[in-house]
């Protein structure tokens, strides 16, 4: 490739609504523009790298067995109606169209219902089955607030594979060869991360796995062992029960709290530490008006575990300070668990303290010294609370570190969720008509590019691994069209790269300076960089440098391909 023919469209000033790092370079370095929020036209370099990373992720899915497939972008509703999900796919996601008979379409978020309206007019028996599924297609959901450029747009390129069992077994054992799969792709590309336990959320099912790039601008807080390789989304992530406190029981005693509302206000008001406290917080309940949730003062609540309650109504929703005066006759800074008629569940850690501080269901008054059995009536003692860094490990191996992460990759065993409410059945080894097994894989691929340039960055720009570089290496001649020496040399040695299978690009433009060309290229992070000059040349070398290095090499043509390939 040469720069002449190759359109660069760099930028040197940030853009203004670029609030992260992959968001600023991508449009600086020309990757991408901004066609409408949320949806982005992809240029000749960053389609270059789009493409390797599909490459790469149809390579590693194709060695698993999968089979490749392209369903359609826009969906009839008579599916999603089929399945349930028509009016009640998360929350307004769901991009609705109508066709010139006015029929209503969707533009797909996601393709579990096409698939299986697939899978049962092409599936009859066992014997086609376990088969995998998977497809490289855009996907659009109609965020309400897109941002961070490709890392949360409302048009995305995903992977998404679905694949179909007879039976759990079979399902399991593709789950886990998935996983092994997703872990290949991800090391291929050279990026830190981190497979975590999560929570199925709207699409259902019961197991699933997330892949999390480890990146500072992660959205998603994840939790993990410093010694093993447990890890979890910290919604999920279980906190290890604490030894029962030894104290003594101490007798109760009412104090006044004037116009002390929070929990850290009220620690520091009768000084005595934040762990010896409890909070209570009030939700909307099932059978119950309201269901309280205690726990300890310097604990967070996990939204996710508390909504697996069977008491407690999802979505998790907070009661108002009207809903709670009429139920406990005081406001939200005097809660507690005692003397309420109801549902009480408590925290593991909350349940493990002795002579504790609580809200005494009275306006500016707490109680000092309550002890669980015999102050309180629990429902039931349960984890609801987010980890912290510091905990045990649940596998007891170490403690739990805490680090944020860019989502990527989630697989899920979905059971026979869609494959009932679509009837989509074979003929089990007895004849007798069962409703397949499911599993969901999917893997966000323009997502992917934003998360790698997180990961390899610096002041100068962008810092690509040579597997998805938009080209491994780049050659600039200096003054080329005044040095037939150095032209010529140039023109060999990019002959040389090219006959041996490496993408490069060489810069012949006449018009712009050196020190501006090896700016650009620094911008782009293209890993490898090539400059014949006269003066290296005198000395029968030219000068290599690795992006990612500060020294400059003065070597051969023959000790630069080693390198480079």
């Amino acid at each position: 490739m040469r720069a002449k023919k190759f359109p660069l469209n760099t930028l040197k000033e940030t853009p203004s609504e670029a609030e992260i790092v992959s968001h600023r370079l991508m449009i600086r370095a020309g990757l991408i523009k901004k066609t409408a929020s949320g949806i982005y036209s992809w240029m000749p370099l960053g389609l270059r790298v789009l493409r390797k990373i599909e490459a790469i992720i149809r390579e590693e899915m194709n060695s698993s067995g999968a089979l490749e497939v392209l369903l359609p972008a826009i969906q009839p509703s008579e599916l999603w109606k089929e399945s349930g999900r028509w009016n009640q796919y998360d929350e307004g996601l769901l991009l609705k169209i109508k066709d010139r008979h006015e029929r209503d379409f969707c533009f797909g978020p996601t393709h579990e219902e096409v698939i299986t309206d697939l899978a049962r007019s092409e599936l009859r028996s066992h014997r086609q089955l376990p088969v995998n599924f998977y497809q490289i297609q855009t996907k659009f959901r109609d965020e309400t607030r897109p941002r961070f450029g490709v890392l949360r747009a409302r048009e995305f390129i995903m992977k998404d594979a679905y694949s179909f069992h007879i039976n759990k077994r079979s399902l399991e054992e593709t789950y886990w060869k998935m996983h092994s799969t997703y872990s290949t792709i991800l090391n291929r590309m050279e990026l830190e991360f981190r497979p975590v336990e999560a929570d199925s959320g709207s699409i259902g099912g019961s197991a699933s796995t997330e892949f999390h790039v480890l990146a500072e601008s992660g959205e998603d807080l994840i939790a993990f062992s410093s010694e093993s390789d447990y890890a979890a989304n910290i919604e999920l992530a279980e906190a290890v029960s604490p030894n029962i406190e030894a104290d003594k029981v101490l007798q109760v005693e009412k104090v006044a709290t004037p116009k002390k509302r929070s929990i850290e206000q009220i620690s520091e008001f009768l000084n005595v530490p934040i762990e010896k406290t409890v909070k209570t917080i009030l939700v909307k309940g099932v059978t119950s008006k309201l269901v309280g949730l205690v726990l300890r003062g310097d604990h967070r609540l996990s939204s996710v575990k508390a909504e697996k309650i069977s008491e407690v109504a999802a979505p998790l929703t907070l009661a108002s300070e009207s809903e709670i005066r009429d139920q406990i006759n005081c406001g939200p800074g005097s809660i507690g668990p005692t003397q309420t008629e109801i549902p009480v569940y408590v925290d593991r850690s909350a349940s493990s303290i002795k002579n504790f501080i609580a809200g005494a269901n009275e306006d500016d008054y707490h109680l000092k010294n309550l002890n669980w059995d015999r102050d309180i009536n629990i429902s039931a003692i349960v984890d609801i609370r987010e980890v912290k860094e510091g905990d045990p490990s649940p596998d007891g191996k170490g403690e739990i570190r805490l680090k944020r992460g860019i989502e990527v990759g989630h697989i899920f065993q979905l059971g026979d969720k869609y494959s009932k409410s679509l009837k989509a059945t074979v003929l089990d080894e007895n004849g007798a008509s069962v409703p397949l097994e499911m599993g969901c894989y999917g893997m966000g691929v323009t997502r992917l590019a934003g998360a790698i340039i997180e990961q390899n960055y610096d002041e100068s720009g962008i810092i690509w691994p040579n597997s998805v570089a938009p080209f491994e290496l780049v050659i600039i001649p200096i003054n080329a069209g005044k040095s037939k020496v150095v032209h010529d040399k140039a023109e060999d040695v990019y002959a040389t790269f090219l006959k041996n299978g490496c993408d490069v690009i060489i810069d012949d433009r006449e018009d712009v300076r050196p020190g501006a060309k090896f700016n650009e290229w620094e911008l782009i992070g293209v890993p490898h960089r090539i400059v014949v000059g006269e003066k290296s040349l005198a000395k029968n070398k030219i000068e290599y440098r690795a992006r990612n290095l500060l020294d400059t090499l003065e070597i051969s043509v023959e000790d630069a391909l080693k390198i480079i390939l």
